[in-house]
């Protein structure tokens, strides 16, 4: 019997919660404008609204937004709006007849296998950080080692996070893709980025407490008494931010510790900074880590799991120092302040990044397993 094959480009489902600032939602939006970009039919659903996107789509990028993830009040309409999901969900996606759907972070994965079971459409989960480091609840930890080898594979972004999957599906279904260099734009300097003075101190992500921004605060003020005319900008919001300016206020720095929010384009904050810190207590693949890098700025970044030691080789293209520890830490930003020559070294060499990680040769292996789980 012959049976013919999906032809290629496929058409490409992504799916994740929401296009809101972050890290993976940044990620799915280039992938799935280079994607369309290159051709393929690609359609991006949300669960929520498109009211919570930040980032912009190809105009050939069909845009989904279900608009449905209800708070539940009762046990009983919990259950009732997880079914009511399950089964937009899978009408959607039978409406787009994908060749292949790709879906982020734990819980979208667990809801996708479940909705899309007996469809024989193939379904790709990926990892966005350290399942072993990040914490979720025990539900949803059994959903997921239950449901997981169920997906057509997994994609997780560092070899140590694959280790951990081999314990809940076979090696075969595991695929390693890191993230890639996004091609920053090139822009002009607001008005609002000039008030940062200069040199200033960069660092981005939302403010978690996993990110470590209080550690980051404490060691830029411990190393600040020797180098007053240096500031510290975090891009970003997110809980924590109260208690950091509670923190910076008082150490006596709040004045040189500025937190504008999240901002529409960081390149040019990334472009006039001194260098970067990054002092996560764990990680997936940072992007922050990657566009600094690409910036041609000097970083120092915390040697958490899992991401950062995978692309900073200590001394070479960054610096390096153990997670939790604001004495290491701030002997680094210290080093960092007095010595050009250093910050000078270390960007040069960071700018490796954009060959080893273009957004090409990461595309090319997505592009590859796609091929593979299709055919």
């Amino acid at each position: 019997m012959n049976l013919a094959k999906p032809q290629y480009p496929p058409r490409i489902l992504l799916v994740i919660l929401s296009l809101s600032a972050g890290g993976a939602e940044r990620a799915v939006s280039e992938m799935a404008n280079w994607w369309a970009a290159k051709g393929h039919e690609v359609a991006l659903l949300t669960f929520w609204g498109k009211e919570n996107d930040h980032y912009k789509l190809d105009p050939k990028v069909q845009r989904v937004a279900l608009d449905f993830w209800r708070q539940s009040r009762t046990p009983w309409q919990y259950i009732l709006n997880r079914i009511r999901l399950l089964f937009r969900i899978r009408q959607t996606v039978q409406t787009f007849k994908p060749d292949t759907v790709i879906s982020f972070i734990d819980l979208i994965n667990i809801i996708m296998v479940i909705a899309l079971a007996g469809t024989k459409i193939p379904l790709l989960a990926c990892e966005r950080t350290d399942p072993r480091q990040h914490p979720i609840s025990r539900s949803r930890s059994f959903a997921r080692v239950l449901s997981y080898p169920f997906s057509s594979g997994l994609v997780v972004q560092t070899e140590s996070v694959a280790e951990w999957a081999k314990s809940i599906m076979p090696a075969r279904k595991i695929k390693v893709i890191p993230n890639f260099v996004r091609m920053l734009p090139e822009v002009q300097l607001s008005s609002e980025q000039k008030e940062y003075g200069q040199p200033y101190i960069l660092a981005m992500g939302r403010l978690d407490k996993h990110k470590g921004y209080d550690l980051l605060i404490r060691a830029f003020a411990a190393a600040k008494t020797s180098q007053a005319e240096w500031r510290l900008v975090i891009l970003g919001d997110g809980p924590e931010r109260s208690n950091l300016e509670k923190l910076a206020s008082c150490l006596g720095i709040r004045d040189d510790v500025i937190m504008p929010g999240v901002v529409g384009e960081p390149s040019d904050c990334l472009r006039k900074a001194g260098f970067f810190v990054h002092p996560s207590r764990y990680e997936g693949f940072p992007n922050a880590i990657l566009e600094a890098m690409a910036s041609s700025l000097a970083v120092i970044a915390t040697d958490c799991p899992s991401g950062p030691a995978e692309i900073i080789r200590n001394n070479e293209n960054g610096l390096l120092v153990p997670k939790d520890d604001v004495n290491s830490l701030s002997a680094a930003i210290l080093s960092l302040m007095k010595d050009n020559d250093l910050r000078k070294r270390l960007g040069t060499q960071a700018l490796q990044v954009k060959t080893t990680f273009s957004q090409s040769s990461i595309m090319a292996q997505w592009d590859a397993l796609i091929r593979k789980v299709v055919e």
